[in-house]
């Protein structure tokens, strides 16, 4: 199960690809017209899904009081430093954290911190579809141009 930042480019390449850690693995060699509508729709998906599913699992695990308050302590952290960004920005700002391929940012890092924000259904739903079309399009491109040598 990856994200579409491991998705596009294994979808893509027709030769083996080193992972580390994981070891090796061929990719499939598909068209863009083939990955990416899958990508793209399974990675909305799962931006929705993981938002609905992130409360019950707080109120599953919350029952501890040890994770009751480590869980505090996150939401009061990323409610400093996010929110506002957030609030200043917006869906936009959410969007483009979701969009920017870089480590800890995409769909699952975007449905952690909009539901930590308490950002509603309805704009999160708009920024993960603005945010995966942006890393679909950036992580397309570069692996484009790596496949075609730059």
């Amino acid at each position: 199960m990856f994200e579409l930042r491991w998705s596009i480019p294994l979808g893509l390449w027709n030769k083996p690809i080193d992972l580390p850690l994981i070891g090796t693995i061929n990719g499939f060699g598909m068209s863009v017209f083939e990955v990416l509508p899958i990508v793209v729709v399974t990675n909305i998906l799962l931006g929705i899904f993981l938002y609905f599913a992130l409360d019950f699992l707080v109120r599953l695990f919350t029952r501890v009081q040890y994770i009751k308050e480590l869980y505090n302590r996150i939401v009061e952290r990323t409610q400093r430093k996010v929110k506002p960004y957030v609030k200043k920005y917006g869906v936009i700002g959410l969007a483009i954290f979701i969009g920017i391929p870089l480590p800890g940012s995409g769909v699952w890092t975007g449905a952690l911190a909009a539901y930590l924000l308490g950002v509603r259904f309805r704009d999160f739903a708009i920024a993960c579809v603005i945010g995966v079309l942006i890393a679909s399009v950036l992580v397309t491109a570069v692996t484009l141009g790596l496949l075609n040598g730059l």
